[in-house]
């Protein structure tokens, strides 16, 4: 894939979406590390505006990893029973903030090997903490940012693991900062995994609809 391609994309999905509209990229720079971690774990498999919702009503009884522990475990479940899967949910909180008070003496840890070592905490997971709570220049990948960079022929990759690695080596880091949350928009609203609506995208031309058997 020739860079001259893949900033023709970027600009045109730039233009498309000039500003984050997803809960976790909105909360980059405004929110501590932890808030951060708790409300991106707290939005797997939860639609955004439930992320939002929940998280800023958890964060009004539990804002730290003290504070999460000393809550009542059904009193968690409670609060963040619309995000789905709750009990694993809750659980997984209650794990965290402990790993972070004794390991990590309360700081969210700043590199990725010692936040996937936390039992709970993923790639994409760790790689949006570096990236939103740290300014670091990695790539959060989830579903949208593994299918999408599949679909337009970028890269040709099974895992979202892989993705990233191949991400790295081809995308100017210029573009780092906002590429989970244009993928995401994008992913969302016209790339959508089944019949994406390729008649409104703006990067029509240069896609290769990889694994596309309808479209609208």
């Amino acid at each position: 894939m020739e860079e001259k391609n893949i900033n023709e994309i970027m600009k045109a999905l730039s233009k498309k979406y000039p500003a984050s509209t997803t809960t976790l990229n909105n909360m980059r720079g405004k929110d501590d590390a932890f808030k951060i971690l708790i409300s991106c774990l707290l939005s797997l498999r939860t639609r955004d505006e439930v992320t939002e919702v929940v998280s800023e009503r958890l964060f009004k009884v539990a804002d730290t990893p003290e504070k999460i522990i000393k809550l009542d475990l059904s009193k968690l479940k409670k609060i963040i029973f619309k995000t789905g899967h709750f009990n694993k949910k809750a659980d997984t909180l209650k794990h965290v903030s402990c790993e972070i008070l004794s390991r990590f003496h309360g700081e969210v840890p700043k590199t990725y090997d010692k936040l996937i070592s936390i039992k709970g905490i993923g790639p994409k997971t760790a790689n949006i903490v570096l990236a939103f709570a740290y300014n670091q220049a990695v790539i959060p990948v989830d579903t949208h940012c593994h299918r999408i960079p599949n679909r337009i022929g970028w890269i040709k990759t099974k895992l979202p693991e892989q993705t990233e690695k191949e991400l790295v080596k081809i995308l100017p880091k210029k573009y780092y900062r906002e590429f989970n949350s244009i993928f995401v928009q994008f992913g969302r609203d016209i790339c959508v995994p089944i019949s994406p609506k390729c008649s409104l995208c703006p990067i029509e031309k240069y896609c290769k609809k990889i694994n596309v058997v309808k479209s609208r």
